[in-house]
């Protein structure tokens, strides 16, 4: 009885602060290295985000703003990628791939259990938008 008040307890707490069962040192990491807003298209910004992924890591499925269009440059290893329900492809270094405004991205990994991956989005979006990443709605 105590033990399962316990188990009840903790999975209360995971709820309550968001926190997954999942590894968290396989989750990626997410770094902003430039934003300037676009001279000659009042409003808007581009925003460049480093994504780094460890041997086997990944992101959670999301979404970004309505706002956003985004390219994506593999810069080192390989990212598995799945936009909306289309097909999950393996982008290599030197590949890109897009997101149009709306897209959800429900795969989002590195395609090795071994070596690392980076990648660079560029995000063109609102000015205003300070979140770019929202997680998917169950």
């Amino acid at each position: 009885m105590i033990r399962a008040s316990i188990i009840a307890a903790a999975l209360a707490f995971l709820a309550a602060t968001g926190a997954s069962a999942r590894d968290s040192s396989k989750s990626a990491k997410v770094t902003l290295v430039y934003e300037h807003e676009l001279p000659n298209v009042p409003g808007k910004s581009i925003k460049g985000v480093l994504v780094e992924y460890g041997p086997g890591g990944f992101s959670e499925g999301h979404t970004h703003p309505d706002s956003a269009f985004i390219y994506a440059t593999v810069l080192e290893g390989s990212i598995r990628s799945q936009v909306n329900d289309g097909p999950v492809k393996v982008y290599q270094a030197g590949e890109s791939f897009s997101e149009m405004p709306g897209d959800r991205h429900g795969v989002s990994a590195n395609g090795s259990k071994t070596k690392p991956a980076r990648l660079l989005a560029v995000f063109v979006v609102d000015t205003k938008q300070k979140e770019l990443t929202f997680p998917l709605q169950n």
